[in-house]
């Protein structure tokens, strides 16, 4: 499998080349920026490790070197501050988008090429693109609450010490301000997560609320988040490189599950080689269909304003 990644020389492009190449499931990275000595660098530096991590041919340039590609990451875009919501970033950041867009249109992909977005606000942008017709809409997917569902569960595990790999819960709808944690599903290897020894509500509730201003606060300590985001990256990739139906939180177009259309969020997806295999409409309470609810309207409201 062939990646390309748009903002390659940036942290996040960076970084999930790099959690690709510890993979070793994916076979070529292209890595596309704006600074092209910073993306050649990052490749160069790529290069060096391939003898001991996998074999992998590690390129960099401009659009021309995306020819070809099976999955296209989008990366880039302007960092959020501190203070910023990630949908106050879409007036600063669509407009560099679509010239991402427009530059791919320009590039032979694939037979069956799929585009990852990771640009914030992921999914306005992811339902920018699935409409753009660059692919057919179910090859658009988003990041969506992969990493916001990766922070969910390592932060709970921290905090009532348990295996991280063990904890499974979901955070769904945006990835953003209005994301929604499925209290009613979670589990710890196979148990409710309330049997865990000093759970109560109120704790794990506090935990929720650090995972959603988690990517704030590591922004405001080191400058910008990289590392889950690329690890992320490389779980939805390795999805689609192997084919295998797993099913993640990520974002796509949105046409009745849970009653919402017509806009892009997350919901337990399947993903294949092709992006969408099939969206799996969750069992939730009624305050979690509520919290969908308003997620979806939240972020249709938004879409309206870039049209």
């Amino acid at each position: 499998m062939k990646v390309s990644i748009i903002g390659g020389g940036g942290r996040v492009g960076s970084d999930a080349a790099y959690a690709l190449q510890l993979g070793g499931i994916v076979k070529e990275i292209a890595l596309v920026d704006a600074n092209a000595d910073m993306a050649a660098g990052e490749a160069l530096d790529l290069l060096h490790g391939s003898a001991l991590t996998a074999s992998q041919k590690i390129i960099s340039g401009d659009y021309d070197v995306v020819t070809g590609s099976d999955c296209v990451v989008i990366t880039a875009g302007l960092r959020r501050k501190p203070d910023e919501s990630r949908l106050e970033l879409i007036n600063r950041n669509v407009g560099l988008f679509k010239q991402i867009l427009d530059s791919l249109k320009g590039v032979k992909l694939g037979s069956a090429a799929t585009v990852l977005v990771v640009s914030n606000p992921v999914d306005i942008l992811t339902h920018l693109a699935a409409k753009s017709g660059i692919l057919p809409e179910s090859q658009v997917i988003g990041l969506g609450t992969v990493l916001d569902t990766c922070r969910f569960r390592s932060l709970l595990a921290d905090r009532f010490n348990v295996g991280a790999r063990d904890i499974q819960a979901l955070i769904l709808g945006e990835h953003g301000d209005s994301m929604v944690p499925i209290w009613s599903s979670a589990t710890v290897n196979g148990i409710p997560l309330s049997s865990l020894p000093g759970y109560t509500q109120e704790e794990a509730s506090a935990v929720f609320e650090f995972t959603k201003k988690s990517g704030a606060e590591v922004i405001r300590l080191k400058g910008g988040a990289g590392r889950a985001v690329g690890v992320s990256i490389k779980v939805v990739v390795e999805a689609m490189a192997l084919d295998n139906g797993q099913i993640l939180p990520v974002s796509a177009v949105q046409n009745g599950k849970m009653g919402i259309s017509d806009v892009s969020l997350s919901l337990p997806t399947k993903v294949g080689r092709k992006g969408v295999m099939e969206i799996i409409e969750p069992a939730v309470d009624s305050a979690e269909r509520e919290g969908l609810a308003k997620s979806a309207q939240s972020l249709k409201d938004v879409f309206a304003q870039i049209q």
